[in-house]
Parts: structure tokens; C-alpha cells; sequence
């Protein structure tokens, strides 16, 4: 069921059943008024009765009879029937149109009056004092015209609620479909877009109400996944590129070996070079699995208490013996009696920080970087600088997306991998890096870390 119609049954389910509501409680409300008025008749007829037969100025019932025969005003049906406390009628009108049960007697004098129907006719009883004799009287009659009042009534309600319900009907699906026509275009317009031309945007229209509100997060969406495939499109390009490159040396240099006649001495040489590609390999692959494992969240996160003076010691020192000739300064604040300690995933903390501090060791003019940790009031900052070459203002914020290298990385081996993967795990610790780079004072990253994490610990 679509949703058109489903507001239009909705919403005519809703008027229908408030029409019946309102037409029964008036049809009701009508026929008790009519069964009062008419009531009260009855018992009007019921005393002119008793007072013509037994008041001051007494009739006999025979004359009475005639009189109720020819009366102009008399009700259809209509019949008097007197009785007086012993239960013997008195006088009877002599119709027959009904019968007294004796139960019917007994309620009247335990309770003064009563009324009920028998058929189409309508029968009242009470009690009923003329001088000092006590009667019982039962009047009863046909109401012709209040009933049909009454089925004048229910027709007119009947046919009210189906016309009503037929206007409702095609009003609501008239608004229904003018109020979900924004909707329709938004799936039109939707439909136009694929792949290959997701440039296209919806139309957000006046951009306050809710369809308008949707448009606006369904470009936002698009805007998202229009980046995400440039990315990826970027990505799958450049890690072809960089993966291509090493794997096209390493055939190169095996092949003239092979068609050589190398000494130990050149082969060794030539595998020394292999060596160092497929290391080279290596990392890349290891990086690129690294981000696509966190694009995915597929690494099972857990967070612990991490001395971040002891990690930096440890990265200094797999560092230099890794590359003798990087030097590595470690800088601690001397008016802190504590080591700053934080709550984080020690192997990708570890990652994030040699990569940091390689990169700045790997661009410095003497292959000597400067670490320093400060302690501030939510949390510890880890800046690295380095004196290498000045990283344009405009390619700041570039060089943390995979593959995009800085002007000034041209001459130096890498992939631009290692700050993309530094960002997202930074990130993923709800830190903040952020990049300084000048003649005077070098490149400085800047990495903030929080002592705790919201959400996590």
C-alpha cells in the first residue's frame, strides 16, 4: 500500500468515524427528546381523562368515549385504560390496543411512573390523585409524526455521512497527492542520478519545510559519496601507480641479472636493491591495509592506560636502530612530577608516532628531528619538528590524504601514505594534529591527545 493511500484511508477512517459518532449521539439525543415531548403528551391525556370521569364536573365514560372518538387532537391509537389501587379498571377506552401485565401495575405503584414501547406504540403509567381517590393510569398511542421525524432524521444522516465520506474520499486523495508530489520529483530526480554523473543535485526548494529539509541531506549525502568516490577512484589510481613502481624495478634488475654475467659481488648488490623495494613494498601494502582496515572499522579497538614518555622512548629507539643515521631529540617538561599517561590503543598509537617522527626525520636537512611532550589540562601534546623544506600553505591540509605528497617531497622516497594513516588514527583517539611550517622555525606537527576518551572509557 503506498503511502497515498494509506493517508487517504487514514484520514477518511478518521472523518467517517467522527461523522457516525456525531450522527448517532444526535439521532439518540433527538429521539429522547421525542420520547419526553411524547411522553408527557401521554400523561396530559391520561389526566384530562381521569378528571372528565372522576372531577368536579364529572362525564360519563360512554360520553367520554365519544368524545375521545371525534376528538381532531386525538393521538393514533390512542387508548386511556384507568385503574384504581386495588388493581379493577375503572374505565378503558375500549380500543384494545394493549394489555396491563399485572408486574406492570406493581412498578407503578412502587415507583410512581413508568414508560415503555410495545411495538410501534408507546405506553405510559403513573400514579394519579383525583380528590380522594388514588388511580392508576396507563395511556398509550402511536407517535406517527415524531417517528417520522425520526426516519427523516436517520435518512438525512445517513445520506450526509456517504456523501461526506465521498467528498472526503477524492479531497484526500486530491491533497494527498499534492502534498507527496515534492516527493515524486524527489524520486525522479533521483533515478537521473548513477555513477557516472553523480554531479547532478535535487531540487531543495523553499529549504524550510521537511521535504525540502530532505532534499538539502540527500545533496549533503551525495556530496559525501561524491567525495568518497573520488577518493576511492584517486586511491585504487595512486596505489596502483606506487604499487606498480617497485614491482617494475624489481622484474627490471631480475631480468639483467639473469641476462648478465654478474660477479657475487654485483648480484649481491643487485639483491641488496631488491631487498630494499620489496621493504618498500611491504610498508606500502601494510599502510594501505592499515587505512582500509579503519575506513571499515574493522580493528577490534581496545583502549588501555599508555605511558606516553616510555611509547616515545621505545619509538626513538626502534627508530635509530633501524636508521642509524636519523637522530632523535626527546624534549619532557621539567615541572611535572608525573609522566603523562592517557587511555589508548597502544600498536596504533605506536604506528601514528614512529610514522610522524620518521616522516619529520626523513625531510630534515640533517636527519634530526625534535620530539616534545607537554602536559595540559585535558590531555598531552606530542610536537614534532624537523628543519627540512618548507611545506607550502596551500598543500597544509593535502598532504594528510593518502598518495598526496608536499613540493617539497619531490626528491624523497615514499608513498604518502604514512600522514594519511597518522590523521585517522589521531583521529580515532578524538585528537587534533595540525601542521606549522616556516623558514625560521621548520615544520612542526602537532598532535593533541585527550587523557580520556567520551564515550569510550
Amino acid at each position: 500500500m503506498t503511502i497515498r493511500t494509506r493517508l487517504i484511508v487514514m484520514f477518511s477512517s478518521i472523518v467517517v468515524a467522527l461523522l457516525v459518532l456525531f450522527s448517532t449521539f444526535l439521532y439518540w439525543e433527538e429521539e429522547l427528546h421525542r420520547q419526553t415531548i411524547f411522553s408527557n403528551r401521554l400523561k396530559h391525556e391520561g389526566i384530562t381523562s381521569a378528571e372528565a370521569l372522576f372531577g368536579n364536573e364529572k362525564l360519563s365514560p360512554q360520553l367520554l368515549k365519544l368524545l375521545d372518538k371525534n376528538q381532531m387532537t386525538v393521538l393514533d391509537k390512542e387508548e386511556v385504560v384507568i385503574f384504581d389501587k386495588n388493581k379493577k379498571i375503572l374505565y378503558e377506552s375500549g380500543t384494545d390496543y394493549f394489555n396491563i401485565p399485572t408486574e406492570r401495575l406493581d412498578e407503578v405503584i412502587r415507583n410512581g411512573e413508568i414508560y415503555w414501547q410495545v411495538g410501534q406504540g408507546e405506553i405510559f403509567g403513573f400514579r394519579y390523585h383525583v380528590g380522594t381517590k388514588e388511580l392508576l393510569i396507563f395511556s398509550s398511542a402511536v407517535d406517527v409524526y415524531g417517528l417520522s421525524k425520526q426516519r427523516n432524521l436517520a435518512i438525512m444522516l445517513i445520506t450526509g455521512c456517504l456523501l461526506t465520506t465521498l467528498v472526503v474520499f477524492f479531497a484526500g486523495w486530491f491533497f494527498a497527492g499534492r502534498a507527496l508530489q515534492p516527493i515524486n520529483r524527489i524520486i525522479k530526480q533521483l533515478d537521473t542520478i548513477t555513477a557516472s554523473n553523480m554531479d547532478l543535485r535535487l531540487d531543495e526548494g523553499n529549504r524550510t519545510d521537511e521535504i525540502a529539509q530532505l532534499s538539502l541531506r540527500f545533496n549533503q549525502m551525495l556530496e559525501r559519496l561524491q567525495k568518497a568516490f573520488r577518493l576511492q577512484k584517486s586511491f585504487v589510481a595512486h596505489a596502483s601507480h606506487e604499487l606498480r613502481t617497485p614491482l617494475t624495478a624489481i622484474t627490471g634488475q631480475i631480468q639483467v641479472s639473469l641476462l648478465a654475467d654478474d660477479s657475487p659481488e654485483e648480484l649481491k648488490a643487485m639483491i641488496q636493491s631488491v631487498l630494499e623495494d620489496v621493504q618498500q613494498l611491504n610498508k606500502l601494502a601494510n599502510g594501505l591495509l592499515d587505512i582500509a582496515s579503519m575506513d571499515s572499522n574493522q580493528i577490534p579497538l581496545k583502549y588501555n592506560l599508555v605511558n606516553l614518555t616510555e611509547l616515545l622512548w621505545s619509538v626513538r629507539q626502534e627508530l635509530t636502530e633501524k636508521k642509524p643515521e636519523y637522530e632523535v631529540l626527546l624534549f619532557l617538561e621539567q615541572d611535572k612530577d608525573m609522566m603523562p599517561e592517557l587511555y589508548a590503543h597502544e600498536a596504533l598509537l605506536y604506528t601514528a608516532l614512529i610514522n610522524l617522527i620518521e616522516n619529520g626525520a626523513k625531510f630534515s636537512d640533517n636527519k634530526t628531528v625534535s620530539v616534545k611532550i607537554e602536559c595540559v589540562d585535558d590531555g598531552a601534546k606530542v610536537s614534532v619538528q624537523n628543519t627540512g623544506k618548507v611545506i607550502p600553505e596551500k598543500e597544509i591540509q593535502e598532504i594528510f590524504e593518502p598518495f598526496k605528497r608536499g613540493s617539497n617531497a619531490r626528491n624523497t622516497p615514499g608513498h604518502g601514505v604514512g600522514l594519511s594513516l597518522v590523521k585517522k588514527i589521531v583521529e580515532l583517539h578524538q585528537g587534533q594534529i595540525q601542521v606549522e611550517s616556516s623558514e625560521n622555525q621548520g615544520t612542526t606537527f602537532t598532535v593533541s591527545l585527550p587523557y580520556r576518551l567520551k564515550g569510550k572509557i
